[in-house]
């Protein structure tokens, strides 16, 4: 019997994909299902049994929190990486990190084929068919939800008449969790003008005091929060979220261009990611140099939206990854951030590496480190070039 992997989160597409491969197509389904933050331990087992319940031969759960952290995440915090200034790529990278460990799965079972439950119309299709073809080439990508151009009623007819018994009720908005943040999609979402009320956000706001938090980073990483040190980075992220999302801290939504050329708008809370980026640029501000600034943007700024594109495995991506780590070296320090209802304010640092010193001078009150007189000729030969430049583009005027 030839063997499939599906990558399966228990949803009505992948399972639709399970009972469509064994039953109809004769296919050994071996699923797995790739937790990158989003799941309890009671949900994994819940998805496990379904599984099993739906006949797959053998079912995988992989934590690849940790892994994503180190592979992704990591990076995206040297990088401060927004796309479009907005988002923070909550499900982008995590779709890279499942489908590496899908491809894996399909080594270790040498199976025949690989199949995921995408639609036709979003950006997921092109990112899991890009790593399969890369990790796994020749290997068989099959995709009964895309190929068939099934609605989800005819999915749903289908499951009916397979006797499946599962919740076929459509929820108001559709929910994707993760370590570096939750995506949310909703009839608002599908039109360019309206947000999403207070009861479509997954994390609700309890917290109405504010409360001031620390964030301690070592090399560009953070390691504790309130001085609470945690032997993971994914660990501390966790923790903070639990602190700010209660605050409905770090919603939005994103506007972006897709893969397939299409715009779309997306919602997604995303509070601890959020408050860990602007206080790790916070505290970068500080211990780099200008230039050290200047090309970490422009450098990050390609990272984000090549990864958000499904181009991790790019090479350019591991040279631009070293950049940024050997940017980090002074990335270390203490952050100071309140938060508030909806909102949070970084109110400062402190860090050894701070260049921010007063025995350098106070900017706009008294300078140790030069003389007036030192600033007057700094001045002239500074802007020298481009004195001469409109010297003789005068005198040629006045010629013509």
């Amino acid at each position: 019997m030839k063997k499939v992997v599906l990558g399966f989160s228990g949803g009505l597409d992948t399972t639709y994909c399970v009972k469509y491969l064994s039953e109809d197509k004769g296919y050994e389904v071996h699923s797995i299902i790739v937790n990158t933050g989003g799941f309890d331990a009671a949900e994994l087992a819940r998805i496990e049994a379904h599984a099993y319940a739906l006949g797959v031969k053998t079912h995988t759960t992989v934590d690849a929190v940790k892994t994503y952290y180190d592979r992704m995440i990591k990076y995206l915090v040297f990088g401060n990486v927004l796309k479009n200034n907005t988002y923070p790529l909550s499900v982008s990278a995590e779709r890279l990190m499942q489908a590496l460990h899908i491809a894996e799965h399909v080594k270790t079972h040498q199976a025949n084929a690989v199949a995921h439950g995408s639609t036709g119309a979003g950006n997921d299709q092109v990112r899991f068919d890009m790593i399969f073809n890369i990790m796994i080439p020749g290997v068989e990508i099959i995709t009964p939800i895309r190929d068939l151009r099934l609605s989800r009623e005819e999915e749903i007819t289908y499951l009916k008449n397979k006797k499946v018994d599962m919740n076929f009720d459509k929820a108001a908005y559709s929910i994707n969790k993760g370590l570096w943040g939750t995506s949310v999609g909703g009839k608002e979402t599908l039109q360019s003008k309206g947000m999403l009320p207070e009861e479509a956000w997954p994390t609700q706001v309890t917290k109405t005091t504010g409360e001031e938090v620390s964030l301690t980073f070592e090399k560009g990483e953070l390691i504790a929060v309130n001085d609470e040190t945690f032997s993971h980075p994914a660990d501390a992220i966790q923790h903070l979220q639990s602190l700010a999302g209660p605050f409905g801290i770090g919603r939005d939504i994103h506007v972006g261009d897709t893969i397939i050329g299409i715009k779309g708008r997306v919602g997604f809370e995303a509070a601890a990611p959020m408050v860990i980026l602007k206080a790790h640029h916070a505290l970068e501000k500080h211990v780099l140099t200008k230039w050290q600034l200047s090309w970490k943007d422009t450098i990050a700024n390609f990272y984000g939206n090549w990864m958000h594109e499904g181009q991790i495995l790019d090479p350019v991506m591991r040279d631009i990854e070293a950049f940024l780590q050997s940017a980090q070296q002074n990335v270390s320090g203490k952050v100071f951030v309140q938060l508030m209802p909806y909102r949070f304010q970084v109110i400062g640092i402190e860090s050894k590496y701070d260049l921010m010193n007063s025995k350098f001078g106070k900017y706009g009150e008294m300078n140790n480190g030069w003389t007036g007189d030192d600033v007057r000729g700094f001045s002239k030969i500074f802007g020298n070039q481009t004195a001469m430049f409109h010297m003789v583009k005068s005198d040629a005027d006045e010629k013509d």
